[in-house]
């Protein structure tokens, strides 16, 4: 335990002499990606970084160390700390893990994230906003630029797990991208996770005397927000940032186009959970891997590499993690600039074929899913979950 608390301690610092504090973690599409970042932008950006507030655990802290070292001293040459030097070590590893990256490209890295940091403190003019100027929501972030409306999953301490809260921004969001003057909608998540599925704290501390009726409630807000991705008017683009887990990964086979990063990874582990598929999955995995595939994806609880994702037809195309956000949204754009209507009538001739057959499947999986909420083996699979991991 002390040495996690020195852990967090040391990655704060990054030769500013002060400690950095709560700070928030994405992944933006940054304009400076565009040009190489100059030694007054790297100065800069530690002023910057002096700023912030939020905190984007030991991991960023971690990256923003090592990208530090990397960008001011080149590829790790310190010698490597011994095994129960923890603090030491984990800094290490971090820097040792840049390999030969240019101290340039580190510099240039460097100065994206701090840029990333500084966007998710202070939203862009087109973020949206109530009356009184505060956002409307809590667990997500919204805007709409360049005929682009983007929704953020913005709980990246929490690897952008999906609360209650969550399901129903993301629903509301859903509805006002549908009715924005923009051509296509692009969900995406801040930080280094695309999303870790549902935050199992839903579960917990629930009474037994309420757990059916917790599961007949949850059951219907999960039947309304996958039938908010079917009825979905316009083309929907996934930007997968990072790994995805559960309804995060069911739910892509209802999108038009999925890019993900290679370092993603796509994992349902359902049976290990005593939980059954969702997202209209038990239909639209089978259709597009093929049985024998999506049984060991959707029973056996088989976790994708993005390449693997890509070769049976959940991903429409891999790109390297250091370019994707660049590459990712300069398609996207292109597509932006496409006539609105006629994307949004060719899809609407493509969903319709399936539409009634979708919203059945998602009823018989909410439905299924309420009886396995409500059952002692689900109940002790969960527990048996967070017990392990409190192990680790």
């Amino acid at each position: 335990m002390a040495a996690s608390i020195s852990l967090l301690k040391h990655c704060f610092m990054v030769k500013t002499g002060r400690h950095l504090k709560n700070l928030p973690i994405v992944h933006l599409h940054i304009t400076s990606t565009m040009k190489r970042a100059s030694e007054h932008d790297f100065n800069l950006a530690k002023e910057r970084l002096k700023t912030l507030k939020k905190d984007p655990g030991n991991e960023i802290k971690l990256q923003i160390y090592a990208l530090f070292k990397q960008a001011t001293q080149g590829p790790c040459n310190a010698p490597k700390p011994g095994m129960l030097d923890f603090v030491n070590k984990a800094k290490w590893d971090a820097w040792n893990s840049l390999g030969g990256l240019p101290q340039e490209q580190a510099r240039h890295k460097y100065v994206d994230l701090v840029s990333s940091l500084m966007l998710a403190e202070a939203p862009n003019q087109t973020a949206d906003s109530a009356v009184d100027g505060t956002s409307k929501y809590e667990t997500i972030q919204l805007t709409t630029e360049n005929n682009i409306t983007t929704i953020r999953l913005n709980r990246p301490n929490k690897k952008n797990a999906i609360t209650v809260e969550m399901y129903k921004e993301i629903m509301q969001a859903l509805k006002q991208a549908a009715e924005e003057d923009s051509v296509l909608t692009v969900l995406t998540g801040n930080g280094d996770y695309y999303c870790s599925g549902n935050d199992l704290n839903n579960f917990m501390n629930v009474p037994p005397d309420n757990i059916k009726h917790m599961a007949k409630d949850s059951g219907e807000l999960l039947r309304n927000f996958v039938n908010s991705f079917i009825d979905f008017p316009k083309p929907l683009i996934s930007l997968v940032n990072g790994p995805a887990v559960g309804v995060s990964v069911t739910l892509l086979g209802l999108f038009d186009i999925v890019y993900a990063t290679d370092r993603a990874t796509f994992h349902t582990p359902f049976s290990q959970l005593g939980q059954s598929p969702e997202g209209c999955s038990s239909y639209i995995f089978p259709k597009i891997m093929g049985s024998a595939k999506a049984n060991e994806v959707l029973l056996f609880n088989k976790k994708l590499t993005a390449r693997e994702a890509c070769s049976l037809g959940l991903v429409t195309e891999v790109f390297p993690d250091s370019t994707f956000q660049k590459e990712a949204w300069a398609r996207v754009k292109a597509y932006a600039t496409l006539p609105k209507n006629s994307l949004a009538y060719s899809k609407q001739l493509i969903r319709e074929v399936e539409k009634e057959k979708l919203h059945k499947v998602n009823t018989q999986e909410c439905e299924r899913l309420v009886e396995r909420w409500t059952s002692d083996e689900c109940v002790n699979a969960i527990m048996s979950f967070f017990q392990n991991k409190a192990k680790l």
